[in-house]
């Protein structure tokens, strides 16, 4: 029971590692497979771990399911880790001026 809990139950924290999340939600369906459950589709594993992704990868789940692709678990994880990628070069980039200490911006 526990098992099948963790896996359902997993989430990727917004922010974090997209292939280590990838990872480790692999090792739990090794372990799902190992305990043999009726979990016998691949299909199942994909939209479970799409699921578990967080909202930053809404497009990459709904280009996903609307183009009908059948990638097999490590295509996804590659597939996640390509467009988390993408999603960082294309954020927009934020420049912080430093700040003079006050005294010095009296002076001048």
């Amino acid at each position: 029971y526990a098992m099948p809990k963790a896996f359902f139950d997993e989430r990727m924290i917004e922010g974090s590692s997209v292939r280590e999340h990838g990872v480790m939600m692999l090792s739990l369906v090794e372990k799902l497979k190992d305990f043999q459950t009726n979990f016998e589709k691949e299909e199942t594993y994909v939209d479970l771990i799409l699921q578990s992704l967080p909202p930053s990868f809404e497009q990459f789940i709904v280009n996903y399911n609307m183009n009908g692709l059948k990638k097999s678990l490590h295509e996804l994880i590659n597939m996640s880790v390509q467009y988390e990628i993408m999603i960082e070069k294309s954020a927009p980039s934020v420049l912080v001026e430093r700040l003079r200490p006050l005294k010095q911006r009296a002076n001048h």
